[in-house]
C-alpha cells in the first residue's frame, strides 16, 4: 500500500510518499530539531514566546508542502524514522529498547499534543530524565516535538508507527541492492 514517511533530523524534516523504493513525492524542508533549537529556543526552559513564534514557523514552512502530497490520496500506513520520534514515542509510553527492536511502538497525536507543554516547561535536565530521552538531545526535544506536532496535524495523522532504521540503514541497503550478484 502508499506509504507516508516523517524523519526529524538535526537539520531537516523530511517528508515521502509513494509505494514504491522511489517516492511518488518527497520534500526537504529545514526544520531539523537541531537547527530550530539553536535559531529559536535559546533559553532553558523556554521562553513561551518563543516557542509560539517556533510553533507558527514550523507550521507554515509545513503547509506550504500538503498540497503537493494530498494530491496523491491517503496513506494506507503512516511511518516516522528517526532518534526525535523515538523519544517522543517512548516518553508518550511506547516500549523501550528492552523489549527488542522489532516491538510495535507508535505515537499517537493526542499523546503528543499533550506532551508539549510539558516539554516547553522543562529545563533540558528535566528533559534529559525522561525515560528513552538521551542527556545529548534533551536540548532538541522540544523542537523535534514541535515538527512532529506540526507535520501529524497539518498531515492529517492521528497515529503513526515508529520504525526501528533510519537513514543509515536505508543507505546500507542501497547498497547492497548495488553491488553485483556475484558475491
Amino acid at each position: 500500500g502508499k506509504l507516508f514517511l516523517l524523519d526529524i533530523g538535526g537539520g531537516s524534516l523530511e517528508v515521502a510518499s509513494g509505494i514504491d523504493e522511489e517516492p511518488d513525492t518527497a520534500v526537504s524542508l529545514p526544520l531539523g530539531a537541531g537547527r530550530l533549537t539553536a535559531g529559536w529556543l535559546p533559553g532553558d526552559p523556554a521562553d513561551t514566546a518563543d516557542v509560539k513564534a517556533l510553533r507558527r514557523h514550523v507550521r507554515a514552512q509545513i503547509a506550504r508542502t500538503v498540497g503537493e502530497f494530498s494530491r496523491f490520496g491517503r496513506p494506507d500506513h503512516v511511518v516516522a524514522t528517526s532518534k526525535t520520534f523515538k523519544q517522543l514515542a517512548r516518553i508518550a509510553g511506547a516500549p523501550g529498547s528492552g523489549f527488542g527492536l522489532y516491538v510495535q511502538r507508535t505515537l499517537s497525536r493526542k499523546a503528543l499534543e499533550e506532551w508539549v507543554p510539558r516539554l516547553a516547561a522543562m529545563t533540558v535536565a528535566e528533559r534529559s530524565a525522561l525515560p528513552g530521552v538521551s542527556e545529548g538531545r534533551a536540548a532538541q526535544l522540544l523542537a523535534g516535538a514541535l515538527v512532529a506536532e506540526g507535520a501529524m496535524d497539518l498531515f492529517g495523522v492521528e497515529e503513526l508507527e515508529i520504525c526501528p532504521w533510519a537513514l543509515r540503514e536505508g543507505v546500507i541497503l542501497r547498497r547492497l541492492d548495488h553491488l553485483p550478484d556475484e558475491l
